[in-house]
């Protein structure tokens, strides 16, 4: 079963975006897209200091399955990426809430990420995708 933390905010896209106590806004993939891609082999993550917009194509994750954009879920600057993927892109499958994360923005206007849909939103569009 999926999980769907309340403190997050996601896209219909299957990312997700976590506003930090810094100001910053970490950004992943769901638990659902996770399963669904199956086993992560591969992380494309941006460069840091590249200024994204909500909704750009910023990343690329690849599994066994198939290769996926990674959106941005707010517009800003990109501040960090997790290094620790190119070596290690199976953490996404293992921890996709925790140390799974992909890259941190510093938002330009955080009101962004309110428009995001809530986990329970989330939750509903999971639901009714088909298999």
């Amino acid at each position: 079963m999926a999980e769907f933390p309340d403190d997050l905010r996601f896209l219909d896209t299957h990312e997700w975006g976590r506003l930090d106590a810094d100001g910053f806004v970490t950004v992943g993939i769901s638990d659902h897209a996770q399963h669904e891609l199956g086993d992560v082999v591969f992380v494309e993550l941006p460069e840091v200091d590249t200024e994204v917009a909500a909704g750009d194509e910023v990343a690329v994750v690849e599994s066994v399955k198939a290769a996926s954009d990674i959106y941005s879920p707010v517009s800003g600057t990109v501040v960090a990426i997790n290094e620790a993927l190119e070596e290690a892109p199976e953490v996404v499958n293992d921890s996709p809430y925790g140390d799974g994360w992909f890259f941190k923005i510093i938002p330009s206007d955080i009101a962004e990420l309110s428009q995001l849909l809530s986990a329970d939103e989330y939750r509903q569009v999971c639901e009714t995708e088909p298999h």
